[in-house]
């Protein structure tokens, strides 16, 4: 795993699959989506950490250029700035070139940290299989906190928080955190507000973080929809 000490903190793909995790089942929620969001958290994480620029063209897309000498060390994020190294990309094309690949490298490094455990089961009392269960560290109820936070107190977020918060309403998964989460008018009026890229931030690094991210999450909500 040494990839995962690249890292001494969770990337925010990291959190983002951990959050995704459902306790009760075992399984992973939006499944059928999780390449285009985890694919956006780390895209996300390079905006940033400013590896990364974004700019939109004049048909509306956007695209994605690598900022030169700023390769990360991580090799999940390096992959994923080498992919647009060479000539800016549309981030719809980079989305499913880079996150078919992480589910699982992802799900190694949260099994390494702790904040999940595999567990030997047979499928159907027969086949031998693995299933997830939280591996009791308290991570995933306290990023549950924290977008709560966000979304129902109207706590101003991190930057970090902002994008996590977006990518995971970006996912359609939202209405599944009911009611930790409460599913409301309010809540679905503030997720908005995320995915736009209005953090409620003053300084202006941080407003032009945010148009990076509305980008970025937009970019993955449209990506998205088609397939929910």
């Amino acid at each position: 795993m040494n990839d995962s000490r690249a890292y001494e903190s969770p990337t925010i793909a990291e959190d983002l699959l951990l959050l995704l995790f459902q306790p009760d089942s075992g399984t992973i929620a939006g499944e059928n989506t999780l390449f285009y969001v985890l694919g956006g958290a780390v895209l996300a994480q390079l905006g940033l950490e400013q590896r990364v620029t974004t700019e939109k063209t004049w048909s509306g897309t956007v695209n994605m250029s690598a900022v030169a000498d700023r390769a990360p060390s991580d090799e999940l994020l390096r992959a994923a700035w080498t992919s647009v190294q060479d000539k800016p990309r549309g981030v719809q094309t980079v989305l499913p070139a880079i996150g078919p690949t992480l589910r699982q490298p992802l799900i190694d490094r949260l099994v390494a940290r702790g904040e999940l455990r595999e567990e030997k089961a047979k499928a159907l009392g027969i086949f031998p299989t693995t299933v997830l269960k939280d591996g009791g560290t308290g991570r995933r109820d306290q990023l549950l906190a924290d977008v709560r936070g966000v979304l129902v107190d109207g706590v101003s977020p991190t930057p970090r928080l902002a994008a996590l918060t977006g990518l995971l309403s970006a996912s359609g998964t939202l209405p599944q955190f009911d009611p930790g989460i409460p599913w409301n008018s309010a809540v679905y009026t503030r997720a908005e507000e995320l995915e736009r890229g209005d953090w409620g931030a003053a300084g202006a690094g941080e407003a032009v973080e945010g148009v990076m991210m509305a980008m970025i999450v937009n970019s993955v909500m449209i990506a998205t929809i088609a397939l929910r």
